[in-house]
């Protein structure tokens, strides 16, 4: 008896003990599915900070370079961007309280150091652009200012040119009358690369000066003639009085160029930030060691920043989803894997605690018949007294005697006393069992449900990525055909401008050879005169002749018959001169025409050469402009090029996005069935326990007091 009942309490020790790890690992459990569900809204709050992150420093770098070309919106875009950039990077570092956003675990703090050095970098250039913001728009202005009075004096100068050319001015006269246009043209170019930053702004600005100075060199020569450029001034009064106009518009331009040069210092530092970066340390090496260094669009330092600032932030949204973004209570970290383990855990405590106190029913029970068989003879002296005891009626209390049958008794009332605690136990423990089973049950099918809904969220976006993969590749498709499209713009380009300049040779020579034509036809003019001079001195000497043949002819006459010969050869003498005269007249005719025809002819060909000047000088005009065109071209080139190259590694990264949630996807599906299979197996333990507590509801037990 008492082994067995050492044997009992061993075992009923147990029991709290199981009971005790059973609610400790439920408890658990629940708690660290909480912790870990919060801690996931929290790392998706960090990846959306991140992202707004990058696509706020592509915002910033283009901003930026709209405030730097004088656009005044851009600045305010632009100050909003960054301070929205440094609130997304402090609630990151140092949490968001207002939300109940905590501080980016201790893992990710390096990598945080790393893009705020980037976005300090990159902060630097914009401040730099927004403390200059009055003298880049005052600058800016003055462009303008500048580029709206350049029509005017590309009127006047094709005027002036046409009026020279008209009044058969000198060679150099029309040279440099046409130079104003080119010059002019020039001067537009110029404007557009004075706000452009680095070495293109001073390259500007030199040109800027040096084209308005030569301008003004050239409308002074004009207007009061140069002995250095071999230019005498112009005769026409009108064509002097559009010069002056020249001169006036150019006073306003150089005064304005002034105050350009006056402010450009006070711009330069922002406009450093968008100007070109410069060769990279390889690409200067190679170029040391004599290599040919292929075109390239050299990027900008801002856009430079922008850039390592966009990488780096990559590189954080990257490092949120591996294990350094878990959250980690005493070095232990809260994910799926310690929730889905705390479940099983519980489940086989459960079980363990189940099957101690099936073992303990049993083995009471087994000590109950092995106690029922040694006291059979002395319990059928006692039935009549225990007969309510065979009904399962604990409450009886056999009379103890001091005979045999007392010891019999007194063993009867310890069983049914112990019976009576057995029954209690039993009772007490399935309602406990029975009640946990139940409430872990629902846990689990809580689980269960919520594992299955993140199944369902999980497919919808990776069917949301499989849209966007597509739409990323399409447009990466379609960017690169831009690109070949702009490429094949800057060839035709680049033709038209070589058909331009070799229609320009072409109107060169043919005006020098209508002039040299021109020079002929006047000799010819001359000679003709002279031929008629000569017509004029045969038709006299016809005259003088026929004269004399008749003289001759009366001489003859007169001699008689001794002069009938001599009157012969004079009557020859005078059909001779006849004919000469008639053919001296016709002679006269054909050089009266061939003067006029000669006249006409050098009116036309004055005319042509005008024309070809005209000619050249629009061909000029529509050099530049495919000049500009080509220049266009490229530039859209290189930034199709660009987006396209930003589309396809926007599409890589969806497609490994979407292979990511594959995995998971598959992760959960495996949590969701162990955790039915776990429910199912609980539901089964719970219905044991009730099998087991109406296995004892038969006993009856007396009434408490």
């Amino acid at each position: 008896m008492v082994a067995r009942a050492k044997k009992g309490s061993e075992r009923s020790a147990w029991v709290p003990l199981l009971s005790i790890l059973l609610i400790a690992s439920m408890i658990a459990g629940v708690s660290a599915f909480v912790v870990w569900a919060k801690h996931g809204k929290h790392l998706d709050k960090y990846i959306l900070y991140a992202s707004e992150q990058q696509v706020l420093a592509h915002r910033i770098a283009k901003y930026a370079s709209e405030a730097a070309s004088g656009k005044e919106a851009s600045f305010a875009r632009m100050q909003e961007s960054r301070n929205r950039f440094s609130e997304l990077l402090d609630a990151l570092k140092n949490g968001q309280p207002s939300i109940g956003l905590p501080p980016s675990p201790d893992a990710i703090q390096p990598e945080l150091h790393k893009v705020e050095n980037a976005w300090l970098e990159l902060r630097s250039h914009v401040d730099a652009i927004l403390n200059n913001q009055d003298a880049i728009l005052t600058v800016n202005e003055i462009i303008t200012s500048i580029r709206d009075t350049l029509p005017d004096l590309l009127e006047v100068s094709t005027e002036v040119t046409n009026a020279l050319v008209e009044g058969k001015a000198t060679p150099n006269q029309i040279f440099y009358a046409s130079r104003q246009l080119f010059l002019a043209q020039r001067i537009n170019t110029a404007l557009n690369d004075v706000l452009a930053g680095g070495s293109a702004t001073a390259l500007a600005v030199d040109q800027l000066t040096q084209d308005v100075d030569e301008l003004k060199t050239v409308v002074d020569a004009l207007v009061n003639g140069s002995a250095v450029l071999g230019i005498e001034a112009v005769k026409s009064e009108d064509t002097k009085g559009r010069l002056l106009e020249a001169t006036a518009i150019l006073g306003d331009i150089d005064e304005s160029l002034g105050m350009i040069l006056s402010m450009i210092s006070n711009v330069l530092p922002a406009l450093e930030a968008v100007g070109e970066a410069g060769m990279s340390e390889m690409a200067q090496e190679a170029l040391a060691e004599g290599q040919v260094l292929p075109d390239m669009d050299v990027p900008s330092q801002l856009a430079l920043s922008s850039d390592k600032v966009a990488e780096e932030v990559r590189k954080l949204i990257e490092l949120y989803g591996t294990d350094a973004g878990e959250l980690k209570i005493g070095g232990i970290p809260i994910n799926a894997t310690l929730v889905t383990a705390l479940g099983i855990l519980s489940a086989v405590l459960l079980v363990l605690l189940g099957m101690v106190l099936v073992g303990q029913a049993r083995k009471r029970e087994e000590a109950t018949a092995e106690q029922y068989q040694r006291n059979q003879e002395a319990i059928r002296r006692l039935l009549d007294e225990m007969g309510d005891l065979a009904d399962g009626d604990l409450s009886v209390q056999a009379t103890v005697t001091e005979d045999i049958t007392g010891a019999i008794a007194d063993s009867i009332n310890y069983a049914i006393e112990a019976m009576r605690e057995v029954v209690e136990s039993i009772n007490q423990t399935t309602e406990e069992v029975s009640g946990s089973a139940q409430d872990t049950q629902a846990t689990i099918m809580h689980l269960a449900d919520a594992a299955e809904h993140q199944r369902e969220q999980i497919s919808g976006a990776s069917s949301t990525i499989d849209k966007m993969t597509v739409a990323l590749q399409d447009m990466s498709n379609n960017a690169t055909e831009s690109a070949q499209v702009a490429e094949n713009s800057v060839e035709l380009a680049a033709k038209g401008g070589e058909a331009v300049r070799r229609t320009i040779n072409g109107m060169d020579n043919i005006r020098e050879q209508i002039q040299e034509t021109s020079k002929r036809i006047k000799r010819l003019g001359e000679s003709s005169q002279e031929i008629g001079n000569i017509v004029e001195l045969i038709e006299d000497i016809a005259d003088q002749t026929n004269i004399l043949a008749l003289n001759a002819a009366m001489q003859a006459a007169m001699a008689g018959e001794a002069g009938r010969g001599f009157a012969v050869v004079a009557d020859e003498v005078q059909r001779l001169a006849e004919r000469s005269a008639n053919a001296t007249k016709q002679i006269e005719a054909l050089v009266q025409t061939i003067q006029a025809d000669t006249n006409e002819a050098v009116s036309s060909m004055e005319a042509s050469t005008t024309e070809v000047v005209g000619g050249a000088g629009l061909a000029e005009d529509a050099g530049s402009a495919l000049q500009e065109i080509e220049k266009v071209s490229n530039e859209i080139a290189g930034i199709i090029t660009k987006l396209a190259d930003s589309a396809q590694q926007e599409s890589a990264e969806a497609r490994q996005l979407n292979d990511t949630m594959g995995v998971i996807q598959e992760i959960t599906q495996q949590t969701t069935d162990g955790t039915a299979n776990a429910a199912a197996e609980i539901g089964e333990l719970a219905e044991k326990t009730n099998r087991l507590r109406q296995s004892v509801a038969g006993f009856v037990l007396p009434e408490k007091v």
